[in-house]
């Protein structure tokens, strides 16, 4: 049952598009936001995901590519603490637009690749990249409390609704982007890759057109029309630290950083492994493309099933039941073999860390959606800041870690994380669901 009747609250959302009203076709145009911002992210992270999984394997001479990630997501890490202040500066659709430009600049350094071109691109990327996140989830949560308000609907299921088709068309850039990567590289084992060039261009073109698209968004904020907010250094610090020392962030903390680890772990040891143990290096591109297809189904899925506090918790605990089982195994069961069952294996864990990211990915983005909007104190930039800021602390961890730690140790590393991020989330999800009851 929705807590706020529709019509019986202030509006929360102004929105505005050239100073005219959007009351007239506000539905029409509120869907028309998401599929917009998720297909140009679908462009822009087809190229981006695939230039990512390529950077250890391209990029060998003194480690320069893995080098190059870690130094972004570190930086990421550093900037996405401020970049829920700089978002309320910007604007959202501004921040959008300025936040894809480091993707443009990352890719395009690979056409030249040396530590003067790609250190300093990773670092910038890692600032646009945080300002990016923190307007997208805020902008993709605004147009659903928008639709919501102006169809009477719960909003809650369409946080669910929004969430899951850009989150799907957002798993799908591991499958467009591996097969762009299959169609045009050759010779893909070893080090004599050639093709790498007219890759690249290609991945430049594909990340300009989703910064196009963008433009063609709807100028949106969640606050009243017409107020400039000039944050002073004391007000940013305070929207830096705050969130930090709320009890319900806290409990959500480790759920984002295991988000991280799960998405690093997939990246750089599932691959290195399991996957080219069984395929080889060229097999890995077919392995993630099958990965990003099941994190698409399960993403379009698991957001159509969302409705509320309780809906979450049920999808959550059932990804992590699957990804649990499968970290045991790895540790406990798990031997290369060959023939038809080695293949089908190292396939069907692929499918299951798919599934695994679709759902902690549209959850955590409906929960930090429906929280937002229902609890006071709980900042929408300041949340999905802090999303960022623990996911890429944690990717940073695992790239710079892997080559000093065992395969081993990284798995119950991962079990240790799951379940003290599974201990906070339940009871973040029992608490809000009492506060808020939102039972369904």
């Amino acid at each position: 049952m929705d807590p706020v009747h529709p019509d019986g609250a202030a509006p929360l959302i102004v929105v505005d598009v050239g100073g005219s009203s959007l009351e007239a076709n506000a539905p029409k145009n509120h869907t028309r936001d998401v599929h917009i911002l998720s297909v140009a992210f679908l462009f822009i992270f087809s190229a981006y995901h695939a230039a990512q999984n390529l950077e250890s394997t391209i990029n060998t001479e003194g480690g320069l590519g893995t080098t190059s990630l870690g130094i972004l997501y570190v930086s990421f890490t550093l900037f996405s603490f401020v970049a829920s202040p700089i978002v309320r500066r910007l604007g959202l659709k501004s921040s959008l637009l300025l936040g894809s430009s480091g993707y443009l600049l990352f890719v395009a350094s690979n056409l030249i690749p040396s530590w003067y071109t790609m250190v300093p691109a990773s670092v910038y990327f890692g600032f646009s990249a945080s300002i990016l996140w923190v307007g997208q989830g805020t902008y993709l949560t605004s147009t659903a409390w928008s639709h919501a308000k102006d169809c009477h609907l719960h909003d809650g299921k369409i946080i669910g609704n929004f969430n899951g088709e850009f989150w799907g068309f957002f798993a799908s850039t591991q499958v467009t982007g591996n097969l762009l990567t299959l169609a045009f590289l050759r010779n893909g084992k070893g080090d004599n890759v050639t093709g790498t060039g007219l890759l690249f261009t290609v991945f430049l073109v594909s990340i300009a057109v989703g910064i196009i698209l963008l433009f063609f968004l709807s100028r949106r904020s969640h606050k009243e029309e017409g107020i400039v907010i000039h944050p002073s250094v004391r007000s940013i610090l305070e929207s830096i630290l705050a969130p930090m020392l709320e009890r319900r962030m806290q409990l959500i903390i480790p759920l984002f950083a295991y988000s991280g680890l799960h998405q690093a772990f997939v990246w750089a040891e599932f691959t290195k492994h399991v996957v080219a143990p069984s395929f080889g290096v060229s097999g890995v591109g077919g392995a993630m493309a099958l990965y990003g297809a099941a994190d698409a189904i399960c993403s379009l899925v698991s957001g159509r099933l969302t409705s509320g506090i309780n809906s979450i918790t049920k999808i959550v605990l059932g990804g992590a039941f699957l990804q649990i089982l499968v970290l045991l195994w790895l540790l406990f069961g798990y031997s290369l073999t060959v023939g038809a069952l080695g293949s089908v294996i190292p396939l069907l864990i692929a499918v299951i860390w798919g599934v695994g990211n679709g759902v902690f990915i549209t959850q955590l983005n409906a929960l930090l959606g429906i929280l937002s909007k229902h609890e006071r104190g709980f900042d929408l930039e300041s949340a999905f800041g802090q999303l960022k800021v623990w996911q890429s602390a944690a990717i940073a961890v695992v790239f710079f870690l892997s080559p000093y730690i065992s395969f081993q140790a990284m798995l119950i590393v991962m079990v240790v994380a799951l379940c003290i991020a599974l201990s906070g989330f339940l009871l973040l999800t029992r608490s809000a669901a009492k506060s808020l009851h939102i039972i369904t």
